[in-house]
């Protein structure tokens, strides 16, 4: 049986983690080297750090979030935003990250997928998608939700795993800050079409969510608010899934 992880986001904007909803609205949520190591405390298989505001604001990630961060943090960290190039990706990975998530970057050049996966292997290599429901089906949006892109989120999924996405970060732009649930239709779409693993994103309001997620295909679940505001922790989510017949790691 596959093991199910659970992931704390922190998105982080000026050195400090925030929360919103699509991504606007934004309040502040703490300190990320402190949120990082008491979500390790609970439990957190891994942590993904994202700057929200690196690439609308057209600069690079905050090294000394990340450096500051993986001092703290003996289990896998994850980092996006403000990602343009491979080298960005091996700066960051130098600074302690152990995974890179680019978005932004890969849809205005795809062959930086591949060039990652090169240079820093797959399990390195994880590509966020942010995907909004339109006719039909969804599109990939970048800027923070800020710009359409015309891609049909459904085979940009089976292009970047072609390219050498090792995981990939799907977020559903609709969802995110709404506390309703992940999109499990789109994530049983998503998961049918893939061959690596899928980390689940926006939207999680409460336990049944996690389990939702879990049987539309996702193999992880990364939450936010649910946890930066004390509503339940890691360990809680863990026992309640285990009690439940979902593998977990202890």
């Amino acid at each position: 049986m596959i093991t199910r992880r659970i992931i704390p986001c922190l998105d982080v904007s000026n050195g400090r983690v925030v929360k919103g909803i699509q991504f606007q609205q934004l309040r502040d949520a703490g300190d990320p080297t402190e949120r990082a190591a008491e979500y390790e405390r609970q439990g957190a298989d891994e942590v993904v750090i994202l700057d929200i505001s690196a690439t609308p604001e057209g600069r690079g990630h905050q090294m000394a979030v990340v450096r500051a961060v993986r001092a703290r943090l003996r289990i896998p960290l994850s980092v996006g935003g403000g990602i343009r190039t491979a080298a960005d990706a091996g700066r960051l990975l130098e600074a302690g990250a152990d995974k890179v998530a680019v978005n932004t970057a890969a849809v205005d050049n795809p062959e930086l997928v591949s060039e990652m996966a090169a240079r820093f292997g797959r399990q390195s290599t994880v590509v966020a998608i942010d995907a909004r429901r339109v006719s039909g089906g969804w599109e990939v949006v970048v800027h923070s939700g800020q710009r359409s892109t015309g891609l049909d989120a459904l085979v940009w999924a089976q292009e970047i795993c072609e390219r050498g996405a090792g995981e990939i970060l799907l977020t559903s732009w609709d969802r995110d800050g709404t506390r309703q649930g992940y999109d499990s239709e789109l994530l049983a779409e998503v998961s049918n079409r893939i061959p690596v693993p899928l980390i689940a994103s926006g939207g999680a309001g409460e336990f049944s969510h996690f389990c939702a997620a879990f049987a539309a295909g996702a193999d992880a679940v990364l939450a936010a608010s649910l946890f930066h505001y004390g509503e339940t922790t890691v360990g809680e989510v863990k026992h309640r899934l285990a009690a439940q017949g979902v593998e977990v790691r202890s």
